[in-house]
C-alpha cells in the first residue's frame, strides 16, 4: 500500500494540518474544554492566527506578527496538557506529512511546548515579574 502522506511545504498543507488538529483538540477529553472554554466562538480567529503563525515559522512567509506566549501566560496547564498537545500535534503530522519540514514542524514543537511551561512555571514562581 503506498503512503498517502505528503509534504508539508504551502500554505494549503498548513491550513489542512492546523484544522486537523484543533479538529482534534476540540474532541480531546483532556484539552478540548480547555480550548473551548479560552476561544468559544472565536475558532475561525483562532485558525487564521494558527495558519499565519506556522506559515511564519515553518515557511518563513512572516505572516504571523505578535507574541503567542501571551496568552497561555496565565493559564491553569501543565507538564500533562503540554504532552497531550504534543502527542496530538506529532500524529497529526505522522498521519498526514512526511519529509523535512513535517520532521521541523514536530522539533519546534517540542521546542515551543518546553519554552511555554518553563515561562508559565517562572511566572508561577515568580507572579509579579510578568506584565501584560
Amino acid at each position: 500500500m503506498m503512503s498517502m502522506r505528503r509534504e508539508l511545504l504551502t500554505r494549503a498543507d498548513i491550513i489542512f494540518l492546523v484544522d486537523t488538529f484543533y479538529g482534534a483538540i476540540r474532541e480531546d477529553a483532556v484539552l478540548g474544554p480547555i480550548f473551548m472554554g479560552v476561544i468559544q466562538d472565536r475558532w475561525p480567529e483562532h485558525l487564521d492566527k494558527m495558519y499565519r503563525f506556522w506559515e511564519t515559522v515553518l515557511l518563513e512567509a512572516h505572516t504571523y506578527q505578535g507574541s503567542p506566549f501571551g496568552p497561555h501566560a496565565h493559564m491553569a496547564i501543565d507538564t500533562l496538557h503540554f504532552e497531550r498537545w504534543l502527542e496530538i500535534f506529532h500524529a497529526c503530522i505522522d498521519t498526514h506529512f512526511q519529509g523535512p519540514k513535517a520532521e521541523e514542524a514536530k522539533w519546534r514543537s517540542g521546542k515551543m511546548a518546553i519554552l511555554f511551561l518553563s515561562k508559565i512555571e517562572y511566572l508561577r514562581d515568580h507572579p509579579n515579574s510578568f506584565v501584560q
